[in-house]
């Protein structure tokens, strides 16, 4: 374990924001630096997202790309590691760094110091906290997006968000409609189809991409990793081969190959789907690619090429919103589509010592660029500190 620094020097500690695994690399990062800083969760544990997710859930990142700074994730959790033995490595992740944590308490505002050396938090009981830097890691997955159908308040039967699905057990014999191709969306339909799910159909706007996890023990996040920096033109063509080569034309079954390509999906914030089983449900008929839904009337969906179909459960896996409006909307640090406009170890140029993580979803694997994150915004905050009188 590593020598813990003197920080009790530092009355007005850096904050972080959110204990997920973003703001857990930051903090963990700033005290081998010998920066004081402080976890604010509005929880009651770390990895509160990771644990509401759905219990199929692994990485799609490898196991040794997807450690934290200064702390391995165990081999024995395998190659893929599954969602409860995620949080157990956040949970001891936060253990073996010693990270000051608080939970239970919701920050609402972040606001300038008024003699302008820093910041105000403002937090749930009243609570103003002093602040050196704060660095936002409140999550990529942190409000549930359900869409504004037509005729979705009255609709007749079972809707909910992904964000509520847990497995496929509550849904044995039933139809199932699921909203949304993304790998979520993706992931649910297959474990619903192998779970005993009568029917289970998948609504899909856009036409995806869909790469191999792992192709002869090479896994998919490597090659992220290799072309993220390479012109976007030529990424689209590699990847266009890679697809035609590796994986199966599902036009007639209603998934098209997409018409633009790859790598400039990923600009737009499209990540591809990779395959835990969806390209063999789709093959054998267990998993149906459907139109988009349109609206939602009386107990039918009404899907974008007409059709009007009555399943019993409407599963929406579309997304989430970033919620940072009411956070730091007034600090115009968000573009207009509510992300902040700079992150890692940048601040803003009008919001110094203001940082965030966690906000982009990369081809080369969450958990990684995380790792990178947190010990770019510590080197910032250090020097930072260190220029200080």
């Amino acid at each position: 374990m590593p020598e813990a620094p003197d920080m009790t020097t530092q009355p007005r500690p850096t904050y972080v924001i959110g204990a997920g695994p973003g703001g857990l690399a930051v903090a963990a990062a700033l005290r081998t630096r010998g920066v004081r800083a402080v976890v604010v969760e509005k929880s009651d544990a770390v990895g509160s997202s990771w644990r509401r997710h759905y219990d199929r859930l692994h990485l799609h990142t490898t196991r040794r790309l997807s450690a934290l700074p200064g702390l391995a994730v165990p081999r024995r959790f395998g190659r893929w590691v599954a969602r409860d033995n995620v949080v157990r490595y956040l949970e001891k992740y936060a253990e073996f760094h010693e990270l000051e944590l608080v939970t239970g308490v919701e920050v609402t505002r972040i606001e300038r110091a008024s003699d302008d050396s820093g910041w105000t938090l403002h937090a749930s009981g009243g609570r103003e906290l002093a602040a050196g830097a704060v660095i936002v890691a409140t999550g990529f997955n942190h409000t549930p997006r359900l869409p504004e159908w037509p005729g979705r308040e009255a609709y007749g039967k079972e809707l909910l968000h992904a964000a509520d699905y847990r497995a496929a057990a509550p849904y044995a014999d039933r139809d199932v409609l699921v909203v949304g191709v993304g790998n979520t969306g993706a992931e649910i339909a297959v474990d619903l189809a192998e779970g005993g799910a009568a029917r289970v159909r998948l609504a899909v706007r856009t036409a995806p991409h869909i790469v191999r996890r792992s192709t002869a023990g090479w896994p998919a996040q490597r090659t992220g990793i290799l072309v993220r920096r390479l012109p976007v033109w030529l990424v689209d063509r590699l990847s266009a081969l890679v697809a035609r080569a590796s994986v199966p034309d599902l036009s007639a079954y209603g998934l098209p190959r997409p018409a633009t390509g790859l790598y400039s999906r990923v600009r737009q914030g499209a990540i591809p789907i990779q395959d835990v089983g969806l390209i063999d449900a789709v093959r054998s008929g267990r998993v149906e690619p459907v139109a988009a839904v349109d609206a939602l009337d009386g107990d039918e969906v009404v899907l974008a090429d007409g059709t009007r179909i009555s399943p019993d459960v409407v599963i929406a896996a579309t997304g989430y919103r970033r919620a940072l409006e009411g956070l730091v909307g007034h600090l115009d640090v968000l573009d207009d589509r509510g992300r902040p406009r700079v992150h890692g170890g940048r601040t803003p140029a009008h919001a110094p010592d203001l940082y965030f993580t966690g906000f982009t979803n990369p081809i080369s694997g969450m958990f990684r660029e995380l790792a990178l994150d947190g010990r770019k915004i510590a080197k910032a905050v250090a020097r930072k500190d260190r220029a200080r009188p």
